[in-house]
């Protein structure tokens, strides 16, 4: 007895642990598996401790878990938290200063608790206030101050209605006095302007006081400053006034107001201008104000970051507002939301309004409120809710001042951070002192937050050696702790084994250990394999064998242990099918089961009755047409002899008889009550349906009211007198019309003369507003009622337009962006088609809205095809338009066009005029309705019939992510184009009210197809996380076709969704068919619906808030089989007759094939069919037909490839045995190898695997003949091989087959064993397990392509566990601690293959969040994420080339799925000044990086270049006498934007200027490849020595040469070729490419007939041979000149076959790369000397170059020079050139190979005096350096710079320029230094990297 103790306990503690895990949700103190006391107790809020020797069950666990295992409640172990108020003193309203209350707690959590604790916070009417205004002192801003000196009157009247006790100052700022920010010359540093004050970066003029005057009278005696750059150094102003509090003046009770003005940009840390100047340490937040108030180390140290300045004005409770002009407004709107609370008011230009900006901002500061909670360790997480207990979001708490607020304050203490428990953080991370407060104040509630993390005092006091513990361990806390060597929980066996430890494993009847399903340990405890299929002290119970209902283990209401089930609360049975409660058994009126009979297991049964019946017993009229309309018939024939049973031996047959009565009962006391009309006599007669009075009685009683409601006497007579008068009035109107000229005139007048139709017909719309909230929004369109009054008699077609956005006024930011007119939108286009609309096309998988749409799109694109630019409609779909008059059951038709922007008026002309003609091409429509839309406008027409007063205008709504808050809408009706009404109300206003939601939810399809076979439909509804938390949404179901509790039964309820989970399911019980049900032939579609409504907690509906729900209902299909498993013959019978059976569905026709395996003598197949009726067929087989000696053996027959209507058994195959025995009296015989104890075993039959789960396959077969002892089945790969196979031993004839892959084909095989052996194989049985969702995508790669432009790539994942359809891309801007701070934008890439995505339009310098997952059949996978900030851009893991059809997502597009996507070969035509950059360019990216050598030479690049300067640069030289030239020593980088929309790099370098495009190339060194990976690519120019006559023009309308053509190996022998559209008058018709090998052979030609495709892909070239490609243009004036390339695939080759390339090997063009930067030295002012350095990767020998040389803006001839040589430096020397007038310079390197990419440069040599600068640049900046030298040769450099956005070099590079002057000779020192800044947490780290040439 003492051995079986420990198993006994350590089962009961088994079982206790089972049944608490079935019942709690999430039990962490059971699954913490704590080890002591203590642990348990810091394992979260709830966990006890039971110290009870004496029990047995789990010691940590719940206290309510514990104590119902029977520990006794006084020796429970339990924990407790505390809190304290320590200072609460009451709110004084009379006291004028900002309150709270408490002001002092102390709080104590255990690990998981959360307190909640009311907060009142109180801000007085007019509180103390400090307002701190700092001013731009730049030379731009001279009208502002002025205009401000003169509002000091202004000015106090403003502070005084603000505040009774107010303090008033002000600061001045301009930008660090340092280059390149300030000229340093020593005039401009003592007066940069006229009458100004020197430079300086911020100095603190008037310390805050409440003397007005002398505010006024200092600030009267300040004078302007100025400086170069136009971004300004605000940034450390705004510092310095936040931090040093007492020379600024601030008071610590007041509210604190800084006031920052200013009409340009702000540097900031980092941003490049103080790299220029060599100042690199970061700023340290702490004051340096000299003692006269100005800033000292501004030249010591950086600007302050965005982030920087966020946490110190917000630790110095100061809130800033931005009164800026309309410059920089946009800026400063991003900068705004960074701030918890901060304002941003529009300046005029002279800042006029700076007062009323003032007044507007702080009003709109004191109507929000937000709260904060400061200096929160990081174990606490806080919330803060309104008193009703919502959380609320930013600004939404309403403070009024004067009045006390309440909020609540909800603070939790986590139990894990990052898996580790929070009793294990350092000391400062679970306790602090936590400040909440109001965002406006300085006063806060101090809460002292700790986590307490208890300890045991029973661990003090353990007790060595104690006997419970068998004297081998202690006894601490109830438990023993043994020592080593001893193992048990009573310490009472070793770890040494025995072979009595295998025998403890075995239980009562078992010869295994653990049952086979696990291992033995120490002590005789089993290990079972699967723990989380097996389990018992011996694993002898299985978790999978309890019995299942409706296929769901246990129903899915319970778990199940030692094979019961043990069910949940509320349900009971053997397999928790029967609800506890009577709740399913209600019937309509509240009752049980109608009264009808009796519930049983959560079911009505009902009492037998001729009436159908409900699942509640309720009579079901629904089904059978009625209780009236059934009994009819009967009752006219009783009653009154007529009707269609009037005949007596049909009215005989009527299964109820009748009572006439006198009156009837009334309605509430009958089933129905019935009225019809009696066609004999057309009298009205009634009756009622009621229950009979006595029980016994189950048919329902009629009784019928005796006196018929016969109509008074006919008035047919007055019929003919009535058509008389008519005709002869028709006749009278007639001749006036024919002989009264006047007719129509008086008839009008006539009319005019009536009350009624004084003012003839009105339309116009209904409403005159909308209110709509965009989170309750269930479609994308408004039906808007219009109206018509008047005479309702002919036709009115009222045309109507929508515009988008009207709140927003002509100066808007958002106004003043105007949309690209070539861009590509979609537009949507609906007509209503001249046919009826069915059933049929509201499904899109039918036949008839397939050919429909089929038609549509035909006639359409015939119809838009002559839109220019304009693609084939696309997403068509039918619907009926509500309330649409007589018509609106005819087919609306809603389409979508995708054509560019500036297309739209043409498209509606387009379509008014050919929908008023009724026909479009072929297609038949309707006139007089149409709509076009766009994303902003929209347009159409409606049509009131005759006798119609009110039809619906199916008005768009335009949401986009995008949308103001609140935005207005406006709909006008335009004008009656046909028909006499006038427009009475013409307009009517929709405001949308978009709230910002937390979560969306939506169900994934719109729409979902489930068969009754089913039992369940599993419906999935989907969050989307914006900001993780709590929410719930309602869900319910609705009746369509389909009906409650005869389909389906409706479900309705909260779904809550807990912290980071993203979908759930509801699923909603099928019903099967009834009897009747099935008789009915033409059954109708049964559809449901279910809603999404009501979601909370900040969450909204998306995209589909409805789902219909469609039930198949399938006929059954026959089953065909074997008739029997095993077929037995014998050498001798003459014939072998196999029987196959079918059931079900046997009077239709069905076929199924059949065949033999594994016969020696033949292989037999063919049909069998069954016709009609036929239930059995037989397979002959004649073994006498084949050759060969008939000998006993073994096949088997199978079936396979039934008809459409059939299906194939369980029994698919059967074993025929052949015998050589004659036994004919012994019937079933079986061979001797089957019957004998002694013989292998027959193989098993009917073995059927069947997928039950991604992971498993279950495997049955029959047992065969004999005693088998066992099975063993093996399973492998299909396609691996069978020897690799894995084999599973099981004892019953049936195998579940685990941890497989999902989606992957698998053959097996089954055999029997017996102690003579394995028996005979079964036939491999294939199953395919089923798809499971994807795995993480693979790595995510970047190819950063400016600070705002990055190319986001990534891989397949590794586990597709299906076919992958689609991609999801979300990328979110964070903040360090990586929450968000903006919206998230979510693109869909339905194309699986592309997997790349182009986002622009980032937020500049900002960390983004980066997530991509896959998608497949089953759903979504989970995310693969990585968070970068382009801005620092670090190194990347992968490069890949920018390539055409890769999609780019502007990040201020909306996130809708279907928002436009452009693709780059769009880009490559973007006009000057679209925010889409261009892709073309030159080859200076290797491996995803710039090219170190083309950033310096001789250098080192680490990072991409900005796009968003636009810079141009001159180059001017002095000339004073004849001494030969000088290189001036100027170097400087910046950033070209060129007509052509293509950003430019260029560089001047030893004088010169040298541009270049930017082009994305790869050239990798990979050894594999696949299509998706181009391996290279390379911009080809002009070919060779045959350049076209350069100054011949071509015809008008003739395209141009094609502007670029560029190669991209795609393989050793396969090339994609691309150009750009060439320029031409006329439209591009299409294009030609010519190839043939470069030493002659076949020229070859691919014709392509469509404009938009630019590019095409040339297979089986030969590798290492040159091949000459030209590409020609074609326009309705015929073909254009030739672009011309030679190129060649360089790859090793097969030495047996050289023109077969080696598999696998590298490829690369051949082509040279461009020559190096072009230098230029002016030599007089209309020549000048070009030279440049050899191409770094020649490939081969360079035969010379060609140089063109051209005017940029037009206005001359191109010039061509040819110079030969293959030195490491070539020079040329151009003359006769103009002074003032920029030229650009091409430069191409060539082999024998062909011509390389062209290297371009600018350049413009200046008159003397330099007036003449380029028309381009708007800002100047130059540098003038001059150098006496012996020979008296002056040198000047002049650099012009335009800036758009970025400061004057790009961030994080420095060049910087030193100059030596010994003994007259001139030495350039040119030192670049490269910084590299990477921000994590707040901290910079700064890499130099030095480089001198």
């Amino acid at each position: 007895m003492g051995r079986w103790m420990p198993l006994l306990s350590v089962a009961l503690g088994l079982l206790a642990a089972l049944l608490t895990c079935c019942y709690a949700e999430e039990n962490y103190c059971f699954a913490s598996r704590a080890k002591s006391c203590s642990k348990c107790l810091q394992s979260g809020i709830g966990c006890a401790y039971c110290p009870d020797e004496n029990f047995n069950g789990p010691r940590c666990d719940l206290y309510e878990n514990i104590k119902a295992h029977g520990c006794s409640a006084k020796t429970i172990i339990t924990a407790e938290s505390r809190m304290s108020i320590d200072r609460a003193q009451a709110i004084d309203m009379n006291l004028a200063q900002s309150q709270v209350y408490p002001q002092l707690v102390s709080m104590s959590f255990l690990p998981g608790e959360e307190r909640q604790m009311d907060v009142e916070v109180f801000a007085p009417t007019k509180g103390p206030l400090d307002l701190y205004i700092l001013m731009d002192f730049s030379n731009s801003m001279a009208d502002d101050l002025d205009n401000l000196k003169s509002m000091g009157g202004e000015l106090a009247r403003l502070v005084r209605e603000l505040s009774d006790d107010y303090t008033i100052g002000f600061g001045k700022f301009v930008d660090k006095v340092v280059e390149p920010q300030t000229d340093m010359r020593e005039t401009k540093l003592r007066q940069p302007w006229p009458n100004s004050d020197p430079p300086f970066s911020f100095q603190n003029v008037i310390t805050l006081t409440n003397n007005v005057s002398f505010f006024t009278s200092e600030l009267r005696e300040e004078k302007i400053s100025g400086n170069l750059d136009a971004p300004e150094g605000g940034f450390d102003a705004i510092l310095q006034a936040a931090v040093c509090k007492s020379q600024i003046g601030w008071r610590s009770e007041s509210t604190h107001l800084l006031v920052f003005s200013t009409e340009s940009a702000f540097h900031y840390e980092a941003d490049g201008a103080n790299v220029l100047s060599g100042i690199l340490p970061r700023n340290d937040e702490k004051c340096h104000l000299a003692p006269n108030g100005t800033y000292l180390l501004y030249k010591e140290q950086d600007y302050p970051s965005i982030p920087t300045l966020v946490r110190v004005l917000g630790a110095n409770n100061i809130i800033p507002i931005f009164a800026v002009t309309n410059h920089s407004y946009t800026y400063y709107q991003k900068l705004k939301e960074y701030f918890p609370i901060a304002e941003v008011g529009l300046l005029q230009e002279d800042s006029s309004n700076i007062i009323e900006v003032m007044r507007v901002a702080f009003a709109s500061i004191r109507s929000k409120m937000s709260i904060r909670a400061e200096d929160r360790p990081k174990a606490f997480e806080a919330q803060f809710l309104s008193t009703s207990g919502v959380v609320s979001e930013f600004g939404n708490f309403n403070v009024k001042p004067g009045e006390i607020g309440r909020f609540r304050m909800k603070l939790k203490a986590h139990r894990q951070i990052e898996d580790n428990p929070v009793c294990g953080l350092p000391s400062n991370e679970n306790e602090g002192t936590i400040r909440v407060k109001p965002s406006t104040f300085n006063n806060a509630v101090n809460v002292k937050a700790s986590v307490h993390c208890p300890t045991c005092e029973c661990e003090k006091t353990s007790i060595p050696n104690a006997p419970r513990c068998h004297g081998n361990g202690n006894l601490v806390c109830g438990k023993c702790q043994c020592r080593d060597d001893w193992l048990g929980a009573f310490c009472n066996c070793t770890k040494a084994p025995s072979d009595t430890v295998t025998s403890m494993c075995k239980g009562p009847g078992m010869d295994e250990p653990c049952s086979g399903r696990g291992d033995c340990q120490a002590c005789g405890i089993c290990a079972c394999y699967n723990p989380e299929q097996y389990e018992g002290p011996y694993c002898q119970y299985d978790r999978t064998q309890c019995q299942r209902y409706g296929g769901f283990l246990c129903n899915d209401r319970g778990s199940c242990i030692m094979e019961k089930c043990a069910c949940a609360d509320g349900w009971e049975g053997d397999a928790c099918e029967c609800p506890k409660s009577n709740q399913t058994c209600l019937d309509s009126k509240g009752g049980i089961c109608n009264g009808w009979g009796k519930c049983v297991c959560g079911r009505c049964e009902c009492q037998s009755s001729s009436l159908a019946m409900t699942s509640t017993c309720e009579p079901n009229f629904q089904f059978q047409l009625g209780a009236c309309e059934d009994r009819r018939q009967c009752v006219q024939c009783q009653a009154w002899k007529t009707g269609e049973k009037k005949d007596e031996e049909e009215c005989k047959k009527c299964p109820f008889k009748i009572t006439m009565v006198d009156e009837l009962r009334k309605p509430k006391e009958v089933i129905d009550s019935c009225s019809f009309r009696d066609e004999d006599d057309d009298c009205t007669y009634q009756y009622t349906v009621h229950h009979s009075n006595d029980p016994n009685v189950k048919e329902m009683e009629v009784e019928v009211l005796k006196k018929k409601d016969c109509p008074a006497a006919s008035l047919l007579w007055l019929l003919p007198l009535l058509l008389f008068l008519l005709l002869l009035l028709a006749l009278l109107l007639l001749c006036c019309w024919k002989y009264c000229a006047c007719c129509k005139t008086c008839c009008q007048s006539c009319l005019a003369l009536l009350p009624c139709c004084k003012r003839g017909r009105m339309v116009g719309f209904k409403e005159d507003e909308y209110l709509l909230r965009q989170s309750l929004l269930t479609s994308d369109h408004l039906d808007t009622p219009m109206v018509r009054t008047g005479p309702p008699k002919g036709t009115d077609v009222v045309r109507w337009k929508v515009t988008d956005n009207v709140h927003r006024g002509a100066n808007h930011p958002q106004a003043l962006i105007k949309p690209n007119p070539k861009e590509l939108i979609q537009y949507p286009v609906s007509l209503r088609l001249n046919r009826k609309f069915s059933e049929n096309l509201s499904r899109r998988e039918s036949k008839d809205a397939e050919q429909l749409r089929k038609d549509v799109g035909d006639n359409l694109n015939e119809m838009y095809k002559h839109i220019p630019g304009a693609q084939k409609v696309q997403n068509t779909s039918f619907r009926m338009q509500r309330n649409a008059g007589k018509r609106q059951d005819y087919t609306i038709m809603d389409t979508v066009l995708p054509a560019p922007r500036s297309s739209y008026a043409d498209i509606v002309k387009l379509t008014e005029k050919n929908v008023q003609s009724g026909n479009i091409h072929n297609l038949k429509v309707v006139p007089g309705y149409y709509t076009v839309a766009t994303d902003r406008e929209a347009a159409g027409a409606v049509e009131f019939q005759e006798g119609v007063e009110s039809v619906d205008v199916h008005v768009p709504l335009f949401v986009k992510d995008e949308d103001d808050d609140k935005k207005k809408l406006q709909v006008e009706a335009v004008d009656v184009p046909l028909g006499i009404a006038e427009i009475g109300k013409r307009f009517v206003n929709i405001t949308i009210i978009k709230e910002h939601a937390s979560s969306i939810f939506s169900f994934l399809q719109p729409a979902y197809t489930y068969s009754r076979q089913d039992g369940v439909a599993n419906i999935p509804i989907s969050r989307e996380i914006i900001e993780d938390g709590r929410t719930q949404v309602m869900y319910r179901t609705r009746d369509l076709t389909a009906k409650d509790k005869k389909d389906y039964l409706t479900v309705e309820g909260d779904l809550n969704y807990g912290p980071g989970e993203t979908q759930k399911t509801v699923p909603v019980r099928l019903l099967e068919l009834t009897e009747k049900d099935g008789l009915l032939e033409d059954k109708q579609v049964k559809q449901f619906v279910m809603d999404l409504s009501n979601p909370r907690q900040g969450a909204k509906l998306g995209r589909y808030p409805r789902t219909t729900v469609t039930i198949a209902d399938q006929p059954e299909p026959s089953v065909m089989m074997f008739k029997k498993s095993t077929q037995s013959f014998n050498t001798s019978d003459p014939t072998y007759t196999i029987p196959v059976v079918r059931t079900r569905s046997t009077d239709i026709p069905a076929t199924v094939k059949w065949r033999t395996q594994k016969a020696k003598r033949f292989n037999l197949s063919g049909p069998l069919k069954f016709n009609p009726g036929e239930l059995e067929k037989d397979i002959v087989i004649d073994p006498s037909a084949h050759p060969g000696p008939i000998q006993p053996e073994s096949f088997q027959l199978e079936l396979f490839d039934p008809s459409s209507n059939a299906s194939v058994g369980e029994r698919n195959t059967t074993t025929v045995n052949v015998t050589n025995v004659m036994a004919p009296t012994q019937i079933g015989y079986v061979s001797q190898k089957a019957a004998s104890p002694g013989a292998f075993l027959p193989e098993p039959g009917n073995p059927k695997a069947r997928a039950t789960g991604p992971r498993d396959i279950h495997l049955t077969w029959d047992p065969p003949p004999g005693n088998p002892t066992g099975y063993k089945v093996k399973y492998w790969i299909y396609g691996d091989p069978e020897n690799d196979a894995q084999v599973l031993d099981v004892k019953s004839p049936q195998a579940e087959l685990t941890e497989l892959y999902p989606c992957c084909d698998y053959e097996m095989r089954v055999c029997a064993y017996n102690i003579v052996g394995d028996g005979y194989e079964t036939d491999i049985i294939p199953c395919k397990t089923m798809e499971d969702a994807p795995g993480e995508p693979g790595r995510l790669a970047f190819n950063v392509i400016s600070p705002t432009v990055t190319q986001l790539s990534w891989a397949e994942p590794a586990e597709t566990n299906g076919n992958i359809t689609a991609y999801e891309v979300i990328y979110t801007p964070t903040d360090d601690e990586m929450k968000p701070v903006g919206a998230a934008k979510k693109v869909k890439i339905d194309n699986p293959k592309k997997r790349m995505l182009l986002i622009e339009n980032l937020q500049n310098a900002q960390t983004y969040q980066y997530k991509v997952r896959a998608k497949n059949s089953v759903g979504w996978g989970p995310f693969r994420d990585a968070t970068i900030n382009l801005a620092s851009q670090p190194a990347r893991p992968l490069s890949i080339p920018i390539i055409p059809d890769i999609p780019i997502v502007d990040a201020e597009a909306g996130d809708e799925y279907d928002s436009y996507l452009m693709y780059s070969n769009e880009v490559l035509k973007s006009p000057t000044g679209s925010k889409t950059p261009s892709v073309s360019g030159d080859d200076y990216m290797m491996n995803g990086k710039w090219d170190q050598n083309f950033l310096f030479p001789g250098g080192s690049g680490t990072r991409n270049l900005s796009t968003s300067s636009s810079p141009m640069s001159t180059l001017s030289s002095n000339y004073r006498g004849a001494g030969g030239s000088f290189v001036t020593d100027t170097t400087t980088t910046t950033y070209l934007s060129h007509a052509a929309g293509s950003p430019y790099r260029q560089d001047m370098v030893r004088g010169g200027t040298h541009t270049t495009d930017v082009i994305m190339r790869k050239r990798s060194e990979n050894r594999g490849y696949t299509d998706e990976n181009i391996r290279d690519s390379i911009v080809m120019g002009e070919l060779s020595s045959k350049f076209p006559d350069l100054d011949a023009r071509l015809t008008p309308g003739v395209p141009d040469t094609p502007n670029r053509l560029v190669f991209s190996a795609l393989g050793p022998t396969a090339l994609k070729v691309s150009w750009q559209e060439p320029h031409c008058e006329r439209d591009i018709l299409g294009y030609c490419v010519l190839y043939q090998l470069l030493n002659g052979g076949e020229v070859k030609k691919i014709n392509l007939t469509t404009p938009a495709e630019n590019s095409v892909i040339i297979q089986d070239l030969l590798p290492n041979h040159s091949y000459l490609f030209k590409v020609k243009a074609q326009s309705q004036e015929g073909w254009g000149p030739e672009r011309e390339g030679v190129i060649t695939i360089e790859s090793a080759v097969d030495p047996k076959s050289p023109l077969s390339p080696m598999p696998g090997s590298p490829f690369t063009l051949s082509t040279p790369s461009a020559p190096g930067p072009l230098v230029f030295t002016a030599l007089s002012p209309d020549s000048l000397q070009l030279s440049w350095e050899k191409p770094r990767k020649p490939n081969g020998d360079i035969l010379g170059y060609v140089v063109t040389c051209e005017p940029l803006h037009g206005g001359g001839d191109l010039r061509s020079f040819q110079v030969n040589g293959d030195s490491s430096e070539t020079s040329l020397t151009v003359q006769n050139l103009t002074e003032n007038v920029p030229y650009k310079f091409k430069v191409q390197a060539r082999t024998t190979q062909g011509f390389g990419p062209e290297r371009e440069g600018i350049i413009t040599i200046e008159s003397q005096d330099g007036s003449a600068l380029s028309q381009y640049s708007n800002q100047s900046m130059t540098r003038r350096e001059v150098f006496h030298l012996p020979t008296e040769v002056n040198t000047r450099t002049n650099v012009s710079h335009t800036m758009v956005n970025d400061p004057y070099f790009s961030e994080g590079m420095m060049m910087t320029t030193q100059h030596t002057e010994t003994s007259g000779v001139l030495t350039r020192q040119v030192t670049k230094e490269v910084v590299q800044r990477s921000v994590m947490g707040g901290t910079t780290v700064t890499k130099k990297l030095f480089y001198d040439s």
